[in-house]
């Protein structure tokens, strides 16, 4: 069949993945080899990929102005060999001429401020070392995570991919108080893990109807980020504004479609060994707290804290609770600074760190200790993500963090939330 006789609908994820890889159209199953506008490797990987590819003769690599390096995963050097890392890092930056590059305290989490700073748009196609990338669906682009085989990119300009079927949710009903959409993505996950929802491994999920469509930012960050761990091969927004150019056609085919009433739906907690684990908030209210941290790439940015700030004001966290707020871009903390935040989380007994991934990124800073327990808005909580396999961390949206350090032991943020609405 010619593909280019007739019109053929596609999803926006579709028009992306044909454009990038020089096609007209392309169909869920082509086996596709698309050309990246940017490629994104974290501080964690660089030397590994550098070396890999020295291995194979390779001594330049293709396409170096498109590269980025960012630094995010440790970022305040603990030990002498984390900073000897760093050096060489720049080392590699020099040699390949890579085109960006972002050294410590420059930029951020490499999920978060290239959308800040406009590097990562409505409609580009991106590759990408880390999973979390599913966070650039957020304003409409797609972002491929081949893991190790990044170095392929590196060496060659790209990879092939196969095209991924779609998966449309669409979210409806009028959600409560302290309803975030973290809490809306750690339901999603679990009615996905347990098989109440079409399946969704290797597939886009794309986010639909009204509660959808309503979300700001912030929001679509943390719902495309909370489905990654499952197995998903992407998740994606139809971009609004000037990027509604790249929305999909209206009568473009996917494998499901699915509506989801959230309507009564609690906050959520995810118990420790994935995202997928949601449950009421009221299933697990009381457990004891030893560590708190707001942050990664889930839930960092401005207006996460901001939320967050609004519970802690004017209150102190429970002594025993020690709390961790990890701006997730330098403009975020900047800005922290600017209006006050930053002085209300210190002063609720709250330590800052410097922008990154924080304690998420296996705990090189804030670790938690053998049979400690934790909440926090990480990415994700697998045992030993935060340092001692033995601990346990659960995770939550930044209003239950909050309201779970103030607390000293997990806690409904409903009540706090609605007491500072009604406060003049």
């Amino acid at each position: 069949m010619n593909r280019t006789a007739s019109r053929i609908p596609q999803t926006g994820a579709e028009k992306i993945l044909a454009r990038a890889s020089g096609k007209p159209c392309v169909r869920p199953g082509d086996i596709v080899s698309p050309i990246p506008e940017l490629v994104i490797i974290h501080d964690g990987y660089v030397e590994s990929a550098y070396n890999e590819l020295s291995n194979l003769g390779y001594r330049r690599i293709a396409r170096p102005e498109r590269v980025m390096f960012v630094t995010d995963h440790e970022v305040a050097y603990a030990s002498p060999a984390s900073a000897l890392r760093a050096r060489r890092i720049r080392q590699i930056a020099r040699e390949w001429n890579v085109g960006r590059f972002f050294d410590a305290g420059r930029g951020g989490h490499g999920h978060l401020f290239p959308i800040e700073a406009g590097l990562v748009r409505a409609g580009m196609f991106l590759s990408c070392y880390d999973m979390h990338a599913t966070n650039f669906g957020a304003v409409g682009a797609v972002a491929c995570a081949p893991g190790p085989e990044i170095v392929s990119v590196l060496a060659t300009g790209a990879v092939w991919e196969q095209v991924p079927a779609t998966v449309r949710v669409r979210l409806q009903g009028a959600t409560g108080p302290a309803l975030t959409a973290r809490d809306v993505g750690f339901h999603v996950t679990r009615l996905f893990a347990d098989g109440r929802l079409p399946a969704h491994d290797n597939r886009m999920i794309e986010f639909a109807g009204g509660y959808a469509a309503g979300l700001p930012l912030s929001e679509r960050i943390a719902l495309c980020n909370s489905l990654t761990e499952i197995g998903v091969a992407n998740v994606w927004f139809t971009p609004a504004g000037d990027g509604s150019a790249h929305a999909g056609d209206a009568d473009a085919p996917v494998e499901a479609d699915v509506q989801i009433d959230l309507a009564g739906l609690a906050p959520q907690v995810a118990l420790p060994g994935g995202p997928h684990r949601g449950v009421d908030v009221d299933e697990v209210a009381g457990r004891h707290v030893d560590h708190a941290y707001i942050g990664s790439c889930g839930s960092g940015m401005y207006e996460d804290f901001a939320a967050a700030a609004a519970l802690l004001r004017g209150r102190r966290i429970a002594g025993h609770v020690r709390m961790f707020i990890v701006p997730g871009t330098v403009e975020t903390s900047l800005r922290m600074a600017r209006d006050g935040l930053a002085e209300v989380f210190q002063e609720a007994g709250a330590m800052l760190l410097p922008p990154g991934c924080g304690p998420c990124a296996g705990g090189v800073m804030g670790p938690l200790a053998d049979g400690e327990t934790s909440i926090s808005t990480a990415a994700t909580n697998h045992a030993g993500r935060f340092g001692a396999k033995t601990a346990q961390a659960y995770l939550g949206s930044p209003l239950t963090v909050a309201a779970s350090a103030l607390a000293g032991c997990i806690a409904d943020p409903r009540a706090l939330t609605q007491q500072r609405e009604r406060t003049p």
